[in-house]
C-alpha cells in the first residue's frame, strides 16, 4: 500500500473512550432495568408464537373435520341422485309432466329409501 492512503487510514481511527466504573450505582440501575426489559421481551415473544402454534394446531383440526364433513356429504349427494335417478324412472307423475318442469310433491310406489 501507499503511504498516503495508511496515514489518511490512521487519521480517522476514534480513540477508545473511557470505560465508566462497572459498580457506578446509576449503570448498574440501568443494566438491570435493561436485563428485565430483555426477559419481559422474550416472554411476550415465546407467549405469542406459542398462542400461534396452538391457533395453527386448531385450524388443521378443524380442516380435517371439515374434509371428513366434504367426504361424507359428497357421498350422501351421490346417494341420493342415485336415488332420484330411480325414482324418475318409476314416477308416473314426473314422466308425464317432465317437459312442463315439475317435479313429483310426493312419494311415488314403490317406496325408495334415502339411507
Amino acid at each position: 500500500r501507499n503511504r498516503a492512503s495508511s496515514e489518511s487510514e490512521n487519521r480517522f481511527i476514534p480513540a477508545p473512550m473511557p470505560r465508566p466504573h462497572s459498580n457506578e450505582p446509576r449503570l448498574v440501575r440501568r443494566r438491570e432495568k435493561n436485563r428485565v426489559a430483555a426477559q419481559r421481551s422474550r416472554k411476550k415473544q415465546t407467549q405469542k408464537a406459542d398462542k400461534l402454534h396452538e391457533e395453527y394446531e386448531s385450524l388443521e383440526q378443524e380442516n380435517t373435520s371439515l374434509k371428513k364433513e366434504i367426504g361424507k356429504l359428497t357421498d350422501e349427494m351421490k346417494h341420493l341422485s342415485e336415488v332420484l335417478k330411480d325414482h324418475e324412472k318409476i314416477c308416473p307423475l314426473l314422466r308425464s309432466t317432465l317437459e312442463e318442469g315439475w317435479t313429483c310433491p310426493h312419494s311415488c310406489s314403490p317406496r325408495v329409501s334415502v339411507f
